[in-house]
C-alpha cells in the first residue's frame, strides 16, 4: 500500500498546485488595478498594469485630436479608445504599460469649451 501511496502522491500534488495556481491567475487577471486617485481602470484598458496617470503636458489637443508628445501619436477626439476621466487628470494605457507604445484607452479630463 505504501508504494502505491508514494506513487499517486507526487502526481497529484504538482496537478492540485497547478490548478490552484491557474485559478489564481484567473482571478487576478480579471481584476484591473486602480488609479492612484482610487477609482478603477476598466478591465479592456488595462488587462493588468498598464495605465497610468500623465502630466496635462505630455498632452497636446490639437485639430485632429490628442496628441501623446512622447510617442507622436494621434487620438482622434471620436477614437472609441478616448474615455471620460474620473477624476479630471489625462490617464494613458498602453500595450504592455510601456511609454512608447501603442495606446489602448486615453483618459481625458472634461473640456472647457
Amino acid at each position: 500500500m505504501n508504494g502505491f501511496c508514494s506513487y499517486i502522491l507526487p502526481r497529484s500534488v504538482p496537478a492540485v498546485i497547478s490548478a490552484a495556481t491557474g485559478a489564481l491567475l484567473l482571478a487576478t487577471a480579471a481584476q484591473a488595478h486602480e488609479a492612484r486617485s482610487g477609482w478603477t481602470y476598466p478591465y479592456a484598458c488595462c488587462s493588468d498594469r498598464d495605465c497610468r496617470e500623465i502630466p496635462q503636458s505630455a498632452v497636446l489637443e490639437r485639430p485632429e485630436g490628442y496628441v501623446l508628445r512622447r510617442t507622436g501619436e494621434v487620438v482622434a477626439y471620436s477614437d472609441r479608445r478616448v474615455r471620460q476621466s474620473p477624476d479630471g487628470v489625462f490617464h494613458l494605457c498602453t500595450v504592455a504599460g510601456l511609454e512608447t507604445s501603442r495606446t489602448i484607452c486615453l483618459f481625458v479630463p472634461p473640456r472647457m469649451f
